[in-house]
This record gives C-alpha cells, sequence and structure tokens, in this order.
C-alpha cells in the first residue's frame, strides 16, 4: 500500500502568534494520527515559479490515514487556532508503492 504524504506550502505569515498556536496543537494531533514530520521549514531552494517559504511535509502509511489525519477533532483544533495567521497551500498526496 502506497504511502501519503501531506504538503504545505506557506505563502505568506501574517500572524506568527497564531502560527505558534497551530504549531503547539498540530504536532501531538499529527503524531496520534501517525504522522511522521520529515521536514518543517529550514532551507529552501525554489525553482519553476516554486515558492522559497516555510514547506511542511508529514508522511502517513495511507492516503486513509493521512485524510483521516486531517478530519480529525485534535487537527481541527490546530486549524482553529491558526485561523487566518497564515496563507498557504495544504495538499494530501498519495505516494508510489
Amino acid at each position: 500500500m502506497p504511502k501519503a504524504y501531506w504538503v504545505s506550502v506557506y505563502r505568506s505569515i501574517s500572524d506568527p502568534d497564531k502560527l505558534s498556536a497551530y504549531n503547539q496543537l498540530a504536532a501531538p494531533a499529527v503524531k496520534a494520527a501517525g504522522g511522521r514530520t520529515f521536514v518543517r521549514g529550514g532551507r529552501v531552494e525554489a525553482y519553476d515559479a516554486g515558492i522559497a517559504e516555510r514547506t511542511i511535509l508529514v508522511e502517513f502509511d495511507s492516503f486513509e490515514q493521512a485524510v483521516a489525519a486531517r478530519e480529525s477533532e485534535a487537527y481541527r483544533e490546530a486549524l482553529t487556532a491558526l485561523s487566518d495567521g497564515v496563507e498557504r497551500d495544504f495538499r494530501i498526496v498519495e505516494g508510489i508503492d
């Protein structure tokens, strides 16, 4: 079964305090749902109209697990804390088996 990934690229961060509150709630929610964070910020070199901004990559054992984590109550609480504090591109993608 192919793994799945949350890929999140932050276009802008308008409220660092909201992002911090989100991080405090999201990290344990993701871990409890079986997610493993491989990339969180760090250096970025963007090509082909890419965005050289904060990038997050989280791995899950399956696409269904990744979707369930996104829809979990714990992660929804994190999203409430984040609110309008950032503009980001968030997607769930299935890996190659």
